[in-house]
């Protein structure tokens, strides 16, 4: 079962990914793939995104005779994605609270 996935949680998602390993873009779409339907044709676009605002760095590696393109999280990056794991575990306990027939204040 997928929900809807916004941009800014499929960002929050590829950090997490990437904040554990460096990754490529094949893995981290394969990372995604029990929580997010996303295509390559909107995964790219996020992670140079991403480049572009200082929250990963890129570095190439030769693999099997293919260069493939790595992802490294950097200071900034692991930033963001502290404060977004505070936020999604504030929007946690309100959904729980919700489900639970309580009130969330």
């Amino acid at each position: 079962m997928f929900f809807s996935i916004s941009a800014d949680m499929l960002q929050f998602l590829v950090l997490s990914v990437i904040e554990q390993e460096d990754s490529y873009g094949y893995q981290i779409s394969q990372r995604l793939k029990p929580v997010s339907n996303a295509k390559d044709s909107t995964l790219y676009p996020i992670l140079k995104r991403m480049q572009d605002e200082g929250l990963v760095q890129v570095y190439d590696r030769q693999i099997q005779g293919r260069n493939r393109r790595y992802y490294r999280i950097t200071g900034s990056g692991k930033e963001l994605c502290r404060q977004k794991k505070r936020d999604w575990e504030a929007w946690k306990e309100a959904m729980e609270q919700i489900l639970q027939g309580g009130m969330y204040i």
